[in-house]
């Protein structure tokens, strides 16, 4: 299990995704709020260097923010 505590493993979780045009993107300042096309009753998918592996939903207790794991994605073909 040792060998297991070296590999490195980037997680995202997406949210929701949309699409603006550069020069909005390069007027955005701290605090703005970008709309998604998502609700917060959506789930949420969450990839494993960059590959998608889960999805999810987000809890939120106090001022803490969690995903929980509702479906595990079978793995790609070639993919190990």
């Amino acid at each position: 299990m040792a060998t297991l505590d070296k590999v490195s493993v980037d997680l995202m979780v997406v949210l929701g995704t949309t699409t603006m045009p550069i020069h909005q993107v390069m007027r955005l300042s701290r605090g703005a709020i970008i709309e998604l096309d998502a609700t917060e009753a959506d789930e949420v998918r969450i990839l494993a260097n960059n590959l998608p592996v889960a999805s999810g939903v987000v809890l939120v207790d106090r001022n803490r923010i969690a995903v929980e794991v509702k479906q595990m994605l079978p793995k790609l073909p070639g993919v190990r």
